[in-house]
């Protein structure tokens, strides 16, 4: 056991971590707890039986073990309880002096491995390589693709879960197969960096120069281009709201289910700059303020570096509209759908206008009312490319009916 694990009687209990969470599920007959940590700090997912809720419910930050033997009517010993809670703070799941510091390490190893590994494996899709082959196989000899073209620009293209999008995956990514780009520029949502203000509240643009491992191959970072931007920016790394600092990409998905894709369907050798892109929501309070200008020179380095270079290709990686009681709205999704569509209709026609001022108009309009995922991504592209249209190729909503919500998201295709 670690030297910091929680070892007192008196001393007030770490509480549960309010990012994990708890959810009920039936096996055999019976329930079970299962935890599941989105930041994937905690040793592994596992579940516990169900009548620990009771005791959970007094894990508050107050009460010490002592304290919560008084409440149990159980036959239970407080040696029994303080093991029980080291058991919970060595699986990381207590907001402890040791979860903190485990938190730091994991943030700390990352940022100093030269790779990324998945983390969506055996989630979305297979873990084995011949299996995901089989299934990606499958999904693009089955579902209906899109002509493939010779050129493109650029692709932007969902990033939701393979086992609800896939239709739209396939159309979108069978319109590229037959491209052989050098590079690919990937600008995604960024899910995450969010939960660190302190890296990142001045700093929306988050670049990595890791490998990135997947389960049909590695990836290789273009270190070279992500150099040129790093001498570019030097010293003003503000002004471009660029950081390398890149513990935002450690949990992100929305980056390598594009890779897997292009991994699958192009046979050539590909590097990648990897970028995701954070908040740009100042934009609607002020679209000519410090963000906005951080925008604005970001974007123009993008062109400058990539605009003319025909090895160079971008995904743009965001779903649209996320809604519904699970996002935090009163109303059902289904009750939404109408007026999600009619939003989501101006948002992609804007886009593949490849109009960035009537697509921040139109965000701005009630501050993202439907919590549009793929507004920073794109419109940091558009900018970068303001004379580009483009062609929507699909557009889908996933309606989550069990947890009255629904993601919608769709796809353009810039020649």
């Amino acid at each position: 056991m670690a030297d910091n694990i929680f070892n007192s009687y008196t001393d007030p209990i770490p509480p549960l971590r309010y990012d994990v969470q708890i959810i009920p599920v039936k096996q055999n007959g019976e329930t079970f707890l299962y935890f599941q940590d989105q930041l994937s700090y905690a040793h592994s997912d596992f579940a516990v039986p169900y009548s620990a809720q009771s005791l959970f419910s007094l894990f508050d930050g107050s009460r010490s073990v002592e304290d919560i033997l008084e409440f149990s009517d159980e036959q239970i010993t407080k040696e029994q309880i303080l093991e029980y809670v080291q058991f919970l703070d060595e699986k990381a799941l207590l907001r402890s002096s040791y979860f903190k510091e485990h938190a730091q390490k994991t943030e700390a190893e990352y940022e100093r491995s030269d790779v990324h590994p998945s983390n969506t494996y055996g989630i979305s899709y297979p873990e084995d390589p011949e299996e995901l082959e089989h299934f990606l196989n499958e999904a693009f000899g089955k579902l209906p693709t899109s002509e493939p073209l010779d050129s493109a620009k650029a692709l932007y293209a969902p990033h939701i879960d393979y086992r609800v999008g896939l239709n739209s995956y396939v159309k979108a990514f069978s319109a590229i197969k037959n491209l052989t780009p050098k590079r690919v520029v990937i600008l995604a949502t960024s899910h995450y960096s969010g939960l660190y203000p302190e890296l990142y509240e001045e700093h929306p643009f988050v670049i990595s120069n890791k490998d990135f491992e997947l389960v049909n191959g590695t990836v290789k970072a273009d270190r070279e281009s992500i150099q040129k931007i790093a001498d570019q920016v030097r010293d003003d790394e503000l002004e471009y709201g660029i950081t390398f600092q890149d513990r935002a990409h450690r949990i992100e998905h929305s980056i390598e289910l594009h890779l897997l894709l292009l991994n699958h369907l192009w046979d050539h050798e590909f590097k990648i700059v990897p970028i995701v892109v954070g908040s740009l929501e100042e934009l609607f309070y002020k679209a000519d303020g410090f963000q906005g200008q951080q925008v604005e020179r970001f974007s123009g380095l993008m062109n400058e570096l990539f605009g003319e270079d025909e090895d160079t290709f971008f995904c743009i990686s965001g779903d649209l509209a996320h809604v519904g009681k699970k996002f935090g709205d009163e109303q059902p999704a289904k009750e939404l759908f109408e007026d999600v569509r009619a939003f989501d209709e101006d948002f992609l026609d804007f886009g593949a206008e490849g109009n960035s001022d009537k697509i921040l108009e139109l965000m701005s309009q009630k501050y993202d009312p439907y919590r549009i995922c793929g507004y920073p991504p794109l419109f940091s592209f558009l900018k970068a490319f303001p004379n580009l249209s483009g062609e929507i190729l699909t557009y889908d909503i996933w309606d989550e009916e069990e947890r009255d919500s629904g993601v919608s998201f769709g796809s353009i295709l810039y020649r």
